[in-house]
């Protein structure tokens, strides 16, 4: 689900952290569904109904050089909604699709860059997923770096911010002192992203939210840590929490609950952070699926849901 000595003077981010106290923190969730239906804003009312006033929206991509016909009415969709939401693009395949050629990147990026285009009210877009992760990413730190610079040069503009994606498991502290290196090595003077992303999940499904943990892994308790990895680039950037989650097959609803309430209420008090995501809004239908939505399969609001809604958006500690 990220990065650092002071290599040149403009540094990778574009957010220092004197301009973050300003800002209310963007709570939204991680949501596929308004692509998937011809009335989207239905599917926006439903999302602002339990306090959500961003998505995070994928767009898969699978080795394409533009996106299908059925990508460009789902991004028609995503763009609908985006004039009424904040919409956060995510642009990225798994392992398998993992670009690591100069040709595979160049074709991602331009890719990435049609999708933006069909929805140019959209506020960010993240370049991959989970870059230290197996899943999602089977190359080398450098060769995310290289993949973060060709495509922030592509799709950066006054208008969108561009993220990358570390997870707080798979060693994301050694991933970012890698892709540091890279960076430094690289000679780049221009900005790799203008906001770091990250998914903060708990170790365990019934950790809390607030347990520290040593070694290299980082959940949302472990902000110092992550922002002491980020410095070594020279600036502080705005930090995305772009997905965190609390199952109820793991949890009680009570708990469930709880838990989101103080996760909202952490990321509003940590100065650099500007934005969580919640996964998901509804919870799958495969028993083996994820479970940490705010509305239970079927419709039924989640207890959780009223929380998220509630939770504050600046912090008032």
């Amino acid at each position: 689900m990220v990065i650092a000595v002071a290599f040149i003077a403009i540094g990778v981010w574009k957010v220092t952290h004197a301009s973050h106290p300003a800002l209310p923190l963007i709570v939204g969730v991680d949501d596929d569904t308004l692509k998937w239906t011809p009335f989207p804003l239905t599917v926006v009312r439903r999302e602002q109904s339990v306090g959500a006033g961003a998505v995070r929206v994928w767009v898969p991509w699978h080795g394409e050089i533009r996106p299908t016909a059925v990508r460009r009415v789902e991004l028609s969709r995503t763009e609908t909604a985006a004039r009424t939401t904040t919409v956060v693009l995510a642009v990225f395949g798994f392992g398998a699709q993992t670009p690591t050629a100069p040709w595979a990147q160049r074709r991602f990026c331009t890719y990435a860059k049609d999708a933006l285009a069909l929805v140019p009210n959209a506020r960010a877009v993240v370049v991959w997923n989970e870059a230290n992760s197996p899943t999602y990413w089977r190359g080398t730190a450098a060769q995310y770096e290289s993949l973060l610079a060709r495509c922030y040069d592509a799709l950066h503009s006054p208008h969108v911010q561009v993220l990358d994606s570390t997870a707080s498991a798979h060693a994301p502290i050694r991933f970012l002192d890698a892709l540091a290196v890279a960076y430094r090595d690289s000679g780049r003077t221009r900005a790799l992203v203008d906001a770091f992303g990250h998914n903060p999940y708990p170790l365990t499904p019934t950790e809390l939210p607030t347990v520290t943990h040593k070694g290299d892994f980082l959940g949302e308790a472990d902000y110092t840590r992550l922002v002491s990895t980020l410095k070594a680039f020279g600036r502080t950037p705005s930090i995305w929490y772009l997905e965190d989650g609390f199952q109820t097959t793991k949890i009680t609803p009570a708990q469930q609950t709880r838990d989101v309430t103080t996760a909202v209420d952490m990321a509003a008090c940590q100065p650099l952070v500007h934005a969580f995501f919640n996964f998901e809004l509804v919870d799958e239908t495969r028993v083996a699926g994820w479970h940490s939505g705010l509305i239970w399969r079927g419709g039924r609001v989640k207890p959780a849901a009223a929380a998220f809604a509630h939770a504050p958006r600046r912090c008032h500690t």
